[in-house]
């Protein structure tokens, strides 16, 4: 079976790029990008753990702890129902960290596009 033609995405300038899949993978092999998809990881896999487990906590404890999820906060306001409003906050913060640890992600990014452009240069 043929293997199927491989996408790139045009950066932003609109101009298509200009990598083959040799230099695709001398990139991908360079310590600064194995170190740029172990930093990502570091913080995706662990804030991904984080909303999961926080999100399924409400059906798990409305299921397993219906007293306790029934408390009273404030008038009719239970706990239940904080504990889901808390979920758009939480989603909005995990967001937010994101966003932040995006831009560190963004420039080592940048930096071996950088390097791989002044490596070409020199062939």
């Amino acid at each position: 079976m043929p293997e199927p033609p491989k996408v790139q995405a045009m950066p932003p300038g609109g101009a298509p790029p200009a990598t083959s899949a040799t230099e695709w993978d001398r990139v991908a092999a360079s310590p600064e990008f194995r170190d740029l998809m172990a930093t990502k990881k570091t913080f995706i896999i662990p804030a991904f753990v984080f909303f999961i487990v926080y999100y399924f906590a409400l059906p798990v404890l409305v299921g397993y702890a219906p007293q306790f999820m029934a408390t009273k906060v404030i008038g009719n306001v239970n706990l239940a129902y904080l504990f889901a409003l808390s979920q758009f906050f939480m989603a909005w913060t995990v967001a937010w960290l994101y966003v932040k640890a995006a831009g560190g992600f963004d420039r080592l990014a940048r930096d071996i596009i950088e390097k791989s452009e002044s490596g070409k240069g020199g062939k």
